[in-house]
This record gives C-alpha cells, sequence and structure tokens, in this order.
C-alpha cells in the first residue's frame, strides 16, 4: 500500500506594493521517505536462509566438508597413510598387551579327571596370551565336539585366569552295536566306548539297528519294568520299529510299536495276578493288544498235548 506523503501548507504572504499585486506563495518540493520493506530478491534470500536444513547445512555440513576434505587429501599418499595405519596399530597393539588383559592360566572346572585333561588338549592354547586374541566362540565349539561334553561356558575371570565350566554326560545305557559297546545318555548321545560289558555292570544293555536314537523310550520302557528288573537281560530294536524286552530263563516281550510302556504295565498286572511270567514260557506277543499270545516251551506243548490226548512232537536235543 503506497505511504502517504504529508505537505505542509505555508501561509500566503503580504501583498507586495512595489508590484500591486500578491507574490505566490512558495512552494516546497515532497519529502519522500525510504521504504523499509526489503525487495523481492531480498525477501526470497531472507526465507531461504531461514530454512532449517540449509542453516544446519552451512552451519555443520559445510566445516564437516572442509575437514573430511583436507583429511582425503592427507591419506591419499600412500606413505602417509600407511603411517596413520601403523600408529593406530601400535596403539592397539600395546593397549591389548596390557598385564591386566593377559590370560595365562586355564582353569578346568565340573569334570572328572579324564575328562578335564582331554578338554585342556582340545583348547590347544599358547599362554600367555591376550583375552583379545582368544576366540572364545571357536573354543567351545571344540569342546563341544568331545563326546563326553554336553555344554561348555568359557569365561575371563580377572588375574589372568580362563574358566572353562563343563557340563559332563552322565552315561545311562549300554549300546551293543556290531562295532562293539557304547556308553549313551539320556538322549541317547554318544559318551564313550567301553571294553567289556562288565565294566559297567549297573547299566541296563539295548541292542538292535536304531536303539540310541530311542533311547528316551527305552528308558521309559525300563522304568515301567520295575517289578522284574532282576530278570531283565536287555532291549532289543527290532526292524527299527519296536522293542523286545529280553528276560532270563530265555524269555521274551515282544512289545508292540505305539504305546509299549501301557502294554507291559498290562502285562505286570495280569502277572501279579496270575504269575504268568514264571510258567514254562518262551514268549509273550504284545503286539496286538486285543489278543496277547503266550508261546510254550517244547515241554510244555509236550504236556499239554499228553494233556488233551494229543501226539506228542519230539523235539531235537
Amino acid at each position: 500500500m503506497r505511504s502517504l506523503i504529508p505537505f505542509r501548507i505555508l501561509p500566503a504572504r503580504r501583498p507586495d506594493p512595489r508590484y500591486g499585486r500578491a507574490e505566490p506563495p512558495l512552494t516546497r518540493r515532497p519529502v519522500i521517505r525510504h521504504d523499509p520493506s526489503p525487495s523481492l530478491w531480498a525477501y526470497r534470500m531472507q526465507r531461504i536462509m531461514l530454512t532449517p536444513y540449509l542453516r544446519a547445512l552451512l552451519r555443520v555440513g559445510l566445516p564437516v566438508f572442509v575437514l573430511l576434505f583436507a583429511a582425503g587429501l592427507y591419506i591419499a599418499d600412500d606413505a602417509r597413510r600407511a603411517g596413520v595405519i601403523q600408529v593406530f596399530t601400535d596403539l592397539r597393539q600395546k593397549f591389548e598387551q596390557r598385564p591386566e588383559f593377559m590370560v595365562a592360566l586355564a582353569s578346568v572346572e565340573g569334570g572328572s579327571p579324564e575328562l578335564s585333561e582331554a578338554v585342556r588338549a582340545r583348547l590347544n592354547l599358547n599362554l600367555p596370551q591376550s583375552s583379545f586374541d582368544l576366540d572364545l566362540d571357536a573354543a567351545r565349539g571344540r569342546l563341544e565336539a568331545l563326546d563326553a561334553v554336553k555344554t561348555a561356558e568359557l569365561r575371563v575371570r580377572s588375574g589372568g585366569v580362563l574358566q572353562v565350566l563343563i557340563t559332563e554326560r552322565q552315561p545311562v545305557l549300554v549300546w551293543r552295536t556290531a562295532e562293539g559297546l557304547t556308553l549313551l545318555d539320556d538322549g541317547g548321545h554318544r559318551v564313550a566306548s567301553l571294553i567289556e560289558r562288565g565294566d559297567r555292570a549297573d547299566l541296563p544293555l539295548i541292542a538292535g539297528e536304531g536303539a540310541d536314537l530311542h533311547a528316551a523310550e527305552a528308558l521309559e520302557i525300563l522304568a515301567a519294568a520295575g517289578p522284574v528288573s532282576s530278570r531283565i537281560r536287555g532291549l532289543i530294536r527290532i526292524g527299527e520299529r519296536r522293542w523286545d524286552l529280553a528276560l532270563d530263563r530265555g524269555q521274551r516281550i515282544m512289545l508292540p510299536e505305539t504305546q509299549p510302556v501301557r502294554a507291559l504295565e498290562r502285562l505286570l498286572a495280569l502277572d501279579h495276578a496270575q504269575n504268568i511270567l514264571a510258567r514254562d514260557l518262551t514268549a509273550v506277543d504284545l503286539r496286538i493288544a486285543a489278543r496277547p499270545t503266550l508261546r510254550l516251551t517244547s515241554y510244555a506243548m509236550n504236556e499239554l498235548r499228553r494233556a488233551k490226548g494229543l501226539a506228542i512232537v519230539e523235539t531235537e536235543l
């Protein structure tokens, strides 16, 4: 909006007698004041400079760019770059080789003396060594690769001691295969080899292909066979499908593929009432739950035939 320019009104002059008329009033040029508002381009530049991103770019980004550009020019030379790298490498080595970061001893806990020696040999560490140079994950992987080690935990303690906490696998089964005897834990994992069965006569025996994969089921069957535990000779995996429970006197309990524990419990309840397993039997077939089958010995079969008046079948000795 155009500003109003004030005019000053002057009083009229008195007439001059020399001329017989009045002089015209003196007039002054109007006073033009300066407009303080900026021009269009100045206004646009002020608005641009008020942008937060542009102000941050000029205040922070431009100095950073200058510093980076100068640093890039400095390290563009190979010799200067190698010198800078060497300085940082020396500083890192001096820091890592400080006495408080050096590991001088390894302490193995939680395992038997034989396992502790095997763990020390498997660690294969050249001590003393800086804790920054130790690859604890790789060392733990090497230790857990041992058959007798279930879990391993490594930590660096104060005083330069590497503490190794071992959880040892406990053997609960003896697995007989064509290659020999093997000790298994409750998960069917190999613990160690066994030379003679008599060395671990306290552990139950299992046999057959794939028996180690079903070690947990074997333990459940052995636990359910508590009333005849003194007569158990072992569990045999048949066709990698089911179990046979071998007893003394050459008797065998043929368990079904599904729910073998329940079938064994029913047989033991029947044996408690009628003392079936004490009779002259060679096998009890429980594979068909609705029709359990008893297999008699040759002598018992002949006695049964004699009682029924049938011909006796002679058996070869």
